[in-house]
């Protein structure tokens, strides 16, 4: 084993990089599950694998030793490749990380330290409203761990220790710091994919497996150490919830120090009455007969991590859905138009959203949405497209508004964004646009409409869960209105129902409903029809929308 360095430079921070990349994408689905809703779309850990990747990309082939060049490089890719909210604050972190090592040639220790404190700075600057409980607590508590390791060593390998630790300490106490969390028995996801990255990073640094590099492909030397052999595999992904027998409690504390002893990545969330299980062993049969004999098992997940291993090979990763649809041309711009004053760019999941846009206006449309955000980069080349003199643009999505923001701070055309958080929101938005009025004109009346717009989802839950006082189980039909939790059925058109009496539909004038590509028009103008039945004083319009996941999307306004 060689000696362990002192400093790391630009060449093993690359290494590094790509070591918490890697390993994310490993865990990409993992982290999707702790999404706090149990709908079918979780993309916490979809986004932050894209932005990782991004910054790989943007520095897979330098070859500068110096430590503040490739930071800034990886600053860069990881901002214009940044994805969803989880994306943007991960890119923030990076941001602030390069900004503490501008021209520097190598940090130590105490340099890395700082680079964290920069980071957490960075972060919690680039979120209008910070909560705890969350990737900022995450990273906060973890540059606290820098600066108390940076005082008793010098070893850059025993931080990376210490500091992944720290993070996983800091995932297991999200659910006490936001009550929703520990209300829908998970973690915070971006936290998860935090720590993620840095035990990439750590088992890197410690010759554990991540992937299966090329034959040319150097470990980073940070301590030395051989890759051990896998005689195993990767071993099985285990997940369950062991709810305790009546009468009785459990020791999450045991639990959680048991389940730590028995494989990697271990998370014990939960109380003395139900507790949430995730670990990756070799055998899932010894995890699972620990907890048969504790309580009862339910949610139970095993997954072979050996087989999704075998269908990823790195610097070959499948392009983000978004960038597929948007490179296949599918918004159908004309490359002859006109230049314009204020033009619209609008994201939208669905053939019939997208083309529902265009009618109302939209200059370029770019696909995306929920598993589908769309990445800075592509927000910006969407602005260019449009061929305005300046850019209204609307997100329609909640976990899009971050990525909108930073692309409006970017673009050399003047961009405004209207925060619309639904698709109905962004159709009232567009028809709201005046093409006489000017940019600030237009985006107050933009935003007066789209705020009258209340917004019903109908889906599919994805496992049992109870929020906001809704009790849920995985296969019901759900009904979310802005985003929230409030009803759950067994058939989708008594879902709808309970959900347009819920926010007194009958005193609105108009219901327009989007049906999804999991539903036959038949059965959409039935739906539409029985609508029409119950509330015949509102006009009620259908429309394709072929959005994934979603029977109906539907703007109440």
């Amino acid at each position: 084993m060689s000696s362990i360095p002192h400093v790391i430079d630009g060449h093993r921070l690359k290494q590094l990089v790509r070591a918490g990349s890697v390993w994310l994408k490993q865990q990409e689905e993992v982290v999707n599950t702790y999404n706090v809703y149990p709908v079918p779309d979780g993309d916490t850990g979809t986004n932050m694998s894209a932005t990782m990747l991004s910054a790989w990309k943007a520095i897979e082939n330098m070859d500068d030793a110096r430590i503040g060049v490739v930071a800034k490089a990886i600053s860069n890719g990881a901002l214009r490749g940044s994805r969803g909210n989880s994306g943007i604050i991960l890119s923030q972190i990076w941001r602030g990380f390069a900004s503490a090592l501008e021209n520097k040639d190598d940090a130590n220790v105490k340099e890395i330290a700082a680079a964290f404190r920069e980071a957490t700075n960075k972060a919690y600057g680039g979120v209008k409203t910070p909560v705890e409980g969350t990737i900022l607590t995450v990273i906060r508590e973890t540059a606290d761990a820098a600066a108390e390791i940076a005082q008793t060593t010098k070893s850059l390998r025993e931080m990376i220790n210490s500091l992944t630790k720290a993070s996983y300490e800091s995932v297991q106490r999200t659910p006490n710091l936001l009550k929703i969390l520990k209300e829908a028995g998970v973690i915070d996801s971006g936290g998860y994919g935090l720590y993620i990255i840095l035990d990439g990073m750590r088992r890197f640094v410690n010759g554990e497996p991540i992937d299966a590099p090329p034959a040319d492909t150097a470990r980073v030397q940070i301590g030395g150490g051989e890759t051990p052999t896998e005689e195993g595999g990767w071993g099985y992904d285990v997940q369950y919830l062991i709810y305790a027998p009546r009468g009785t409690s459990l020791d999450i504390n045991k639990v959680r120090a048991d389940i730590e002893t028995m494989g990697d990545c271990p998370l014990v969330i939960g109380d003395d009455q139900i507790i949430k299980v995730h670990v990756h062993v070799p055998d899932p049969g010894v995890v699972l007969s620990y907890g048969v004999k504790l309580g009862s098992l339910r949610d139970v997940v095993v997954e072979d991590m050996q087989a999704q291993s075998e269908n990823f090979t790195p610097g070959q990763e499948k392009s983000h859905e978004s960038t597929d649809k948007n490179q296949a041309d599918n918004r159908e711009e004309d490359e002859h138009a006109d230049m314009v004053e204020v033009g619209i760019v609008a994201v939208a999941s669905g053939d019939g959203l997208a083309r529902m846009f265009k009618e109302v206006g939209a200059r370029v449309v770019v696909f995306g949405g929920q598993t589908m955000n769309p990445s800075v980069e592509d927000l910006l080349n969407a602005i260019q497209k449009a061929k305005a003199h300046s850019v209204i643009l609307l997100p329609n999505n909640g976990n899009i508004i971050m990525a909108a923001n930073q692309a409006a701070q970017l673009s050399d055309i003047p961009t405004r964004v209207v925060p619309t958080r639904t698709l109905p929101q962004g159709i009232a938005a567009s028809l709201a646009f005046n093409f006489e009025h000017d940019l600030e004109q237009n985006v107050g009346t933009m935003n007066t409409a789209s705020a009258r717009v209340t917004t019903g989802e109908i889906t599919i839950s994805t496992r049992d869960v109870t929020i906001n006082d809704v009790a849920v189980r995985s296969g019901q039909i759900i009904g979310l209105i802005d985003d929230k939790l409030r009803v759950a059925g067994e058939e989708v058109t008594d879902t709808l129902f309970d959900l347009l009496q819920m926010v007194n539909t009958a005193d609105r004038e108009v219901i327009t409903m989007f049906y999804g590509n999991n539903m036959s028009e038949r059965t959409a103008n039935e739906i539409a029809e029985l609508v029409r039945e119950k509330y015949p004083n509102q006009a009620v319009d259908l429309y394709l929308g072929g959005q994934p996941h979603y029977y109906f999307v539907v703007g109440i306004e």
